[in-house]
């Protein structure tokens, strides 16, 4: 028998090492952030990876950070998350960190041609 999803999310969020949250659930403050939690949970939710492959990964990110002598502050948690997502996803061959690199720096140079207030708009990905 298996958890209702309301139940198994509750549980899965629960699992998560420091994540940022409020009585509603997790916060976040800028966009890319809630993006990025997005796109972990729906990659694991199509069976690309565990929820504990997930958290393990995420710990791990954590605890380097720690041994870094970071600030446990949470200011810098998404990026641990981002990083997580980065090494399981071409762990798990989903893409390669050149292609990852290439689309960092196309959103940089959208970020730097896009005039004050306007919304950056990525080009079209070279294949």
């Amino acid at each position: 028998m298996s958890l209702p999803d309301d139940e198994r999310v509750a549980q899965d969020l629960d699992s998560l090492p420091r994540l940022p949250r409020d009585d509603n659930g997790p916060v976040f403050a800028e966009p890319w952030q809630a993006q990025a939690f997005a796109l972990a949970v729906r990659l694991s939710e199509q069976g690309h990876f565990t929820w504990t492959e997930w958290t393990e990964a995420l710990g791990a990110q954590l605890r380097t950070a720690a041994a870094r002598g970071e600030p446990d502050d949470g200011s810098r948690y998404y990026e641990h998350w981002l990083a997580a997502l980065e090494g399981l996803v071409t762990e798990k061959k989903l893409t390669d960190m050149t292609k990852l690199d290439e689309r960092k720096a196309a959103w940089i140079e959208a970020y730097q041609a896009t005039p004050h207030g306007q919304p950056v708009k990525l080009g079209q990905p070279s294949s």
